[in-house]
Order: C-alpha cells, then sequence, then structure tokens
C-alpha cells in the first residue's frame, strides 16, 4: 500500500505507556471477552476482531480456548494497580506503524465524508486511541489481549500497535494491507453506529435466545467486513494507493479471522452455533462484496437471505 507522505488524520489520540509501565489490573477489573454482546445487555466491547487475540493467548500460555470461544469472560484475580512508567521511549516501529494507521485513519474519513454526503449525510469521525498493555474506554477497563476494538459508547477505536505487528507471525496474516483492513473494519463498527444499526442490532438482541443473538452478531460483523471493502474501493479510486498483492493480504486477513478456522484451531471442530463473526468464507466474502461496489447499501448483511 502506497502511504508514506500522505497526509495523516488529526484523530489520533496517543495513550501508550513506556515499555514496562503496565503493572496489573485494578481491583475487581474483569477481563472482557472482546467483541460479543451479552444477553441483556452489552459486554465492555462494541465489536470487532478482539476474539483472535483471545485464542492467540490462549494457545501461547496453554490456555483451554474453548471457554472463550464459548463467550465466556476470563475473571483476572489480579489486586495489583498500574505502576509507574518507565522512561524507556517507542521504537522506530512504534514511530512507523502510528504514522501508518494515521494514513489509514484519514483515508477512512476521505471515503466515509464523501459515502455519507451523496446520501444526504454527514460523516462524524471517530477518534482512534493508541494504547499499550491496557486501556479504559467508555466501554470499560481492557487488556490488549482483546485486540483492536471500538466502543460506541464514547466512538472510539482502541489499538494496540503490537497487534497490527504480529499479525503476520500469529495470524499468518502479514501485509500493510491486512493491517489497514482491521482499521478499516474497526471504522466500519462506527458509520454502523452513526447508521444506528448497531443500536438495533444490540436491541433485538436482548429479545431472542443466545443462538439467535450469536446469528445477528454475525450480520453485524460481516457488515463491518464489507464496510471495509467499502473504504478500499473508495480510496483506490481517489488516490490510487494499492499495489499488487494488497488485495490478497485483506481477504487472507479476513479469512484468517473467521470463527470456524479460528475453532478448528484451538478445538479441532467447529459450533456454527457459536459463531459471532462469520466464517472465513463468509468474511471475505463481504469484504469483497464491498470491494466490488463501493456503495453502503450493498452491505445490508441483515436483508441477504443467505450469508
Amino acid at each position: 500500500m502506497k502511504w508514506e507522505g500522505r497526509r495523516q488524520s488529526r484523530n489520533v489520540e496517543d495513550r501508550r505507556r513506556p515499555a514496562g509501565g503496565f503493572r496489573g489490573l485494578p481491583p475487581g477489573m474483569r477481563f472482557p471477552t472482546g467483541g460479543r454482546f451479552g444477553r441483556g445487555g452489552v459486554a465492555p466491547l462494541g465489536g470487532g476482531l478482539g476474539i483472535i487475540a483471545l485464542v492467540v493467548i490462549a494457545l501461547i500460555f496453554g490456555i483451554d480456548p474453548s471457554a472463550l470461544l464459548n463467550g465466556g469472560g476470563i475473571g483476572v484475580e489480579q489486586t495489583s494497580a498500574p505502576g509507574p512508567s518507565s522512561s524507556t521511549p517507542a521504537s522506530p516501529r512504534e514511530e512507523e506503524l502510528k504514522q501508518f494507521v494515521a494514513v489509514v485513519l484519514a483515508d477512512t474519513e476521505d471515503a466515509w465524508h464523501a459515502a455519507f454526503s451523496e446520501s444526504g449525510r454527514t460523516y462524524q469521525e471517530p477518534r482512534l486511541v493508541l494504547f499499550s498493555d491496557a486501556v479504559q474506554s467508555a466501554c470499560g477497563y481492557a487488556q490488549s489481549a482483546v485486540g483492536p476494538f471500538y466502543c460506541p459508547a464514547d466512538r472510539k477505536v482502541y489499538i494496540d500497535l503490537a497487534f497490527l505487528d504480529e499479525m503476520g507471525g500469529r495470524l499468518g496474516a502479514g501485509g500493510d494491507f491486512a493491517q489497514a483492513y482491521v482499521v478499516a473494519h474497526e471504522v466500519g463498527h462506527h458509520v454502523q453506529t452513526l447508521l444506528g444499526i448497531s443500536a438495533r442490532v444490540r436491541e433485538a438482541r436482548e429479545r431472542v435466545s443466545e443462538e439467535e443473538s450469536n446469528a445477528l452478531s454475525v450480520r453485524l460483523e460481516l457488515q463491518a467486513d464489507c464496510f471495509a471493502g467499502v473504504w478500499a474501493y473508495r480510496t483506490e479510486r481517489a488516490k490510487q494507493v494499492l499495489e499488487d498483492g494488497d488485495i490478497d493480504e485483506a481477504l487472507n486477513a479476513a479469512a484468517a479471522v473467521g470463527d470456524d478456522r479460528l475453532q478448528r484451531r484451538s478445538r479441532g471442530y467447529v459450533v456454527p452455533e457459536s459463531f459471532t463473526h462469520g466464517t472465513s468464507e463468509q468474511r471475505a466474502r463481504w469484504f469483497r462484496q464491498g470491494l466490488s461496489s463501493g456503495r453502503i447499501g450493498a452491505c445490508d448483511t441483515f436483508s441477504a437471505p443467505s450469508l
């Protein structure tokens, strides 16, 4: 992706701790599951790719990931509060990623301003918060292990740059356009908030069974994937930023975070009724749907007879 030297968004809020600054969770805090809505309310995170990192962390440290994929949270039995920050500066790689994310965010701003304007709406830009180790959002306190997420309560996207840097090695989804897809997906959740879609889905999920609630979550996540494709279409058309292999990187990233692939990797089999984000094939297909059309209306996953 051609990103160097291009406009960077001013809506980036840097809350990164210097290396070694995190010392644990405040008393009583719990570890959110990331991207799941619970029955009767909203879990700490408002949608996104957080489940990926939970599975990866579980595999690395020998934890059974099936509890996470079944929707269970992890209780953190720590009583220590965050300690003093170290004076270690951010690495050149982190600063490069920060600039890259700011460029991608600027591209989402341009794309969605244009798309909203075409339908007589006004786009309100989200802020993107960079953090390390843990962060406090209006949706709750989250550790970096939950991965990137969007909080509708404060209309902010939260990203730990370490997640982006490790996507290739841990998930087999390397490349800068794969990283850009992650940002665009989370901004897609912001678009859903502005359009009132997230609120309607949240209300509907409170009235149905867990399996039906999961099915609504899948449609919400696939629509965010489609909106990421809309961003890619509009950005390429306006700025010609794509390089050879970029689309394949994004499609590979979308497929890498499919529920079926994650469940098969963690437990050896899949439980479709527990899916909350969609299969690898569905996620790649809906990203491609947005990419081929560039239109919000092409991303109506809720009216689609099949996904």
